[in-house]
């Protein structure tokens, strides 16, 4: 039976990460996969530069397009913003490359890859073992790095506890004209679905378009039917070709721990999406990278790696979550208020958005504060306007 440091589970953007730091530290590691790379993931592919700047190598081989303006439009209204930067703000990439390519640096850094191996169930003691469809593998350590419906996480005990939202993504071919006009820029239309948004991402050859809700509702929301009412907002009647695929978000963080019985959540299995754009490729990085960092600095001691994973993630993406999460409350479910600031500051916020994809800033923590504050002067200055 094979034994290593640590074992994970998915080549993700977070377990592939988890490997590369692990492997730079000396640290026995293999990444267990359940298919064969490179394989198809769903996703927009949109990697925004505070991800892609966190890689500590070039990713140029795997890059689509990279996009330095991005056009934001608010459904039922006039409004448009277009931020600009002088580095990529957004990068297309396939997540079948983009994965494989983290992998592969990691490989070349010593990391072991089992693929075609599906694990069915753990054994849990002093050392894991992990049983799979290609064998048992022990470790010390487990990094579940295996995506939304993560059943790592079920198997070690967590209960559900993210919010977990829906969306609706087509890989489409257009009409070179259409092509053309769409390919620019990378575009969001926000209200294109309730509570949610479209997106058109240009790649090589193709479009990326979709539609995705933000805030869980009691009702059931055709995204089917709102794609074609994006796809007509875009004024693209003809398509080509499509494939569609269907996917879950979680974006709100796990309330129950993020480590038990040795088991690490990153990304999606822990539930750190941003709770605003749904964009989760960043934080699997980051979260992978933390992990990693939190069992080579316990000198792979459990408990002490087990309260710096926590203290690591409450220092960055647990404050951003928490802070992300209001705001979409605000942002999505309460149109007037949106609107209102939206028309004021519509290019500061979009340039405030856009530096939070670049990662040079972080959400506010006073946002409750600042709203209420700028609600106030609204209705103080209605009330004189009526005397």
């Amino acid at each position: 039976m094979k034994y290593f440091d640590v074992a994970i589970i998915g080549s993700g953007p977070s377990g592939a990460s988890a490997a590369l730091e692990l492997s730079k530290n000396g640290i026995s590691s293999v990444i267990i996969e359940k298919e064969i790379l490179p394989r198809y993931k769903t996703c927009g592919g949109g990697l925004v530069f505070r991800g892609r700047k966190i890689l500590p190598f070039n990713i140029s081989s795997v890059i689509e397009k990279e996009f330095f303006e991005v056009d934001t439009y608010f459904e039922g209204t006039n409004l448009k913003f277009t931020t600009k930067r002088d580095k990529p703000i957004i990068t297309m990439v396939m997540r079948d490359t983009f994965d494989s390519l983290i992998v592969q640096k990691a490989i070349e850094n010593g990391i072991t890859l089992l693929q075609n191996h599906k694990v069915t169930n753990i054994t849990f003691g002093s050392v894991q073992t992990i049983h799979t469809t290609g064998g048992d593998v022990q470790s010390k350590f487990i990094i579940a790095a295996d995506g939304a419906l993560s059943p790592i996480a079920k198997i070690a005990g967590w209960k559900e506890t993210r919010t977990i939202i829906p969306a609706l993504e087509y890989e489409i071919e257009v009409p070179k004209a259409d092509f053309d006009r769409l390919s620019k820029n990378v575009r969001f239309d926000i209200d294109a679905s309730p509570y949610g948004y479209g997106w058109c991402f240009p790649k090589k050859n193709h479009l990326s378009v979709g539609v995705c809700v933000l805030r869980k509702k009691n009702q059931k929301i055709d995204l089917k039917k709102y794609y074609a009412e994006y796809l007509k907002s875009l004024d693209i009647n003809t398509v080509l070709s499509e494939q569609a695929h269907g996917f879950i978000i979680p974006v709100s963080a796990r309330t129950d721990r993020f480590v038990r019985k040795n088991v690490f959540l990153t990304g999606d299995a822990a539930g750190f999406a941003d709770p605003i754009t749904a964009e989760g490729i960043s934080n699997s990085i980051l979260s992978g990278f933390l992990a990693a960092k939190s069992i080579v600095e316990s000198n792979l001691n459990e408990h002490e790696a087990a309260v710096l994973y926590q203290k690591k993630l409450e220092n960055s993406i647990l404050s951003e979550i928490k802070s992300g999460s209001v705001l979409a409350k605000y942002f999505y479910e309460q149109k007037a208020i949106r609107n209102f600031f939206i028309r004021k500051k519509g290019d500061r916020l979009a340039n405030f958005m856009t530096d939070i994809f670049m990662g040079d800033r972080t959400y506010p923590t006073d946002y409750l504060a600042f709203i209420i504050r700028k609600l106030k002067k609204k209705l103080i200055k209605k009330f004189n306007l009526a005397k």
